[in-house]
């Protein structure tokens, strides 16, 4: 098997598909006996081996499926391995929400909260945010449930890494379902962003800047307005900082049809077709980029934008495209945004994994004063060292991984690296 961008084809000596999570259970408990390595694999949506193993892959998409609402409590329970258009949808039917939806929807509920993914909005915190209990298989085959009410071991185990358990289920907050608008505006001067960089990226709900970083303009703004009920539509807006409304349909990459994105043009329309900028009923891309990301202080985005702009002929030979968005502050020990509010630089780089490869650690070298953290599901060449250090309850993270897997059953390449 391979990941979805076809970059890596993983080790695992066997994978298997659980019904249940009693089956599931029997084998982790199983493999802990043989000394036998495990892990989970959800939509594969990762660009580097940190769902890997040599061991027994456990693929989760035969689990019971069933989306179970709790209108009174305002909460859904929901299985690891759905997809968040799959769970949009089932929660639309019954006219709820969530806060916030990644670009791609096509990626499961479990592996995104467990690498500290996100969506966009200046208010808006990581899809994690949302998590209030969280069920997985322990390394002794145990199932078990931590929720807020459980307090540190919560906070640490949300965005876990694979490193503490296989996810089989997590409960999240609703809150009833709303309309977005988008509207794509083209040629944004970057003076505009530089010099109040807090203006563009807060005017919407959401605002994402896609960009090659050369020349005197942003190519797209994509801004995602939130309808608020008796308010009125009002008139869309006819510049964006000095930037135009686009006249059609926009793919964020210039060249291409913008056919599998969502609605755009100022059209109201339900949150789960609007916060994604991809349909959820086509796949944009397989197989034809890889993908990095950094997370760093919203503060000192102006600062790092022009730190990579001054490597834009380097980086534009291997970049399809750069995607500039913000992420509010959580708690969770190793989020990316952990305390502290974000602006998310992200590459979508042609599948050149080599010179990809090259030029990361010159990108990093440049990003290094602003104390970016790297998504830990893409590409990226952090020395492990330095990764700790950017996180306060790093070792508190490794303590705990110490405690619930002493034999190592969830431990792989990717782990060993980054906890030693």
């Amino acid at each position: 098997m391979r990941n979805w961008a076809g970059n890596l084809e993983y080790a695992a000596a066997s994978a298997t598909r659980p019904e249940s999570v009693e089956e599931l259970a029997e084998l982790v408990a199983g493999a802990a006996r043989r000394g036998e390595r495990v892990k989970a694999l959800g939509s594969r949506h990762c660009f580097n081996d940190i769902a890997d193993t040599g061991g027994v892959h456990i693929v989760l998409d035969r689990l019971p499926s069933a989306v179970e609402l709790d209108a009174a409590r305002r909460v859904v329970r929901v299985p690891a391995g759905l997809t968040y258009g799959a769970l949009g949808a089932a929660l639309e039917r019954e006219g709820w929400a969530l806060h916030n939806m990644a670009s791609l929807p096509h990626i499961s509920v479990g592996g995104a909260v467990q690498t500290g993914t996100h969506g966009s909005g200046i208010a808006s915190p990581a899809l994690a945010a949302a998590v209030t209990a969280i069920e997985l298989v322990r390394a002794s085959g145990e199932p078990d449930r931590l929720s807020a009410a459980d307090g540190e071991e919560f906070l640490g185990s949300v965005v876990g890494l694979g490193a503490l358990g296989i996810v089989t289920a997590l409960e999240l907050a609703v809150e009833p379902s709303y309309q977005v608008r988008q509207q794509v505006f083209e040629d944004l001067p970057w003076e505009a962003v530089l010099t109040d960089f807090d203006a563009v990226a807060g005017d919407g709900y959401s605002v994402s800047l896609f960009t090659d970083y050369a020349g005197d303009t942003v190519a797209q703004a994509w801004r995602k307005v939130r309808v608020v009920a008796d308010a009125g539509e009002g008139a869309a807006p006819s510049s964006f900082f000095g930037a135009v409304p686009a006249q059609r349909p926009r793919h964020p990459l210039p060249e291409m049809d913008a056919g599998n994105c969502t609605q755009q043009l100022d059209v109201p329309g339900p949150w789960l077709e609007r916060l994604p900028h991809f349909r959820h009923e086509f796949t944009p891309s397989a197989g034809d980029e890889l993908q990095t990301e950094y997370l760093l202080p919203r503060a000192r985005a102006a600062e790092a934008l022009r730190a990579v702009r001054a490597l834009a002929a380097r980086l534009a030979p291997l970049l399809y495209v750069s995607e500039v968005r913000t992420v509010a502050a959580d708690e969770f020990w190793l989020s990316p945004s952990y305390r502290q509010d974000s602006v998310a630089l992200h590459f979508t780089w042609r599948p050149l994994q080599r010179e990809v490869e090259s030029v990361l650690p010159e990108l990093e070298a440049a990003l290094a004063p602003f104390g970016a953290r790297p998504h830990w599901g893409k590409l990226f060449a952090v020395p492990p060292a330095t990764i700790a250090a950017l996180y306060p309850r790093f070792e508190d993270f490794r303590r705990l991984v110490a405690e619930r897997d002493p034999a190592g059953v969830f431990r792989n390449a990717y782990l060993d690296r980054i906890l030693g």
